[in-house]
């Protein structure tokens, strides 16, 4: 089920053309601004909202924070669009599963949809390099703090830890990952559960960005 609340009506009209076409996933109910998609969220439940940083009443990033505390069970995701890796970090802050471009491919959005649906935190590959090379943009220093901060979280896994730390970087579900490795989805959520109990890491989003500046995952 998903819920699609986003500002630019191009982008979710687009994107359940394509959508209709997938039995898994259900469009119930699309929203003009941040209080609509708050409220229409609490009342369906969805299993995924789609939300625009830049909606009309409460931003995206609000009405994410606001989903989050009243309906924990709904995982977010975030439409950007260039220029905007300033919010992509705050709302990483608050929890967003997902992060696309705008004017991507609808086929990309949907399997992020499902992903997340899933349980996997899903980065478009140009947002995880956009916030990558946002963060060195902020100064040679801090990105080379920021590179040995998220080396050292790495080294302190184990190996089949780091293996899956790569796995969350890509932007995998934990069927997927148990599929990779070769274990079991109880294996995999136990190595997750060890991956965000590191400073720095609250959630699978945080991961994958974890993943990318410690160079573990190629760039895109």
């Amino acid at each position: 089920m998903v819920d699609r609340a986003d500002g630019d009506r191009r982008v979710p009209r687009g994107a359940a053309t394509r959508q209709d076409g997938s039995p898994d996933m259900d469009v119930v109910a699309e929203a003009g601004d941040g209080h609509d998609a708050v409220e229409l969220t609490r009342r369906h439940r969805p299993s995924v909202a789609v939300l625009d940083f830049r909606m009309p009443g409460p931003d995206g990033i609000e009405a994410a924070a606001q989903i989050r505390a009243t309906v924990p069970d709904t995982h977010v995701i975030m439409l950007t669009t260039f220029g905007e890796d300033d919010y992509i970090l705050r709302a990483l802050g608050g929890g967003a599963a997902g992060f696309f471009i705008k004017s991507g491919e609808p086929e990309e959005l949907i399997a992020g949809v499902r992903a997340v649906a899933e349980g996997a935190a899903y980065l478009s590959p140009k947002v995880a390099a956009r916030v990558v090379a946002h963060l060195a943009a902020t100064g040679a220093g801090a990105m080379a703090g920021r590179r040995a901060a998220a080396r050292a979280r790495a080294d302190a896994l184990t190996g089949r830890e780091r293996d899956l730390l790569i796995c969350l970087g890509s932007g995998l579900s934990n069927a997927r990952i148990a599929r990779r490795l070769h274990v079991v989805e109880g294996t995999v959520k136990a190595h997750v559960s060890a991956i965000l109990a590191q400073p720095g890491v609250a959630n699978r989003a945080a991961a994958a960005i974890v993943a990318h500046e410690a160079g573990l995952v190629p760039p895109a």
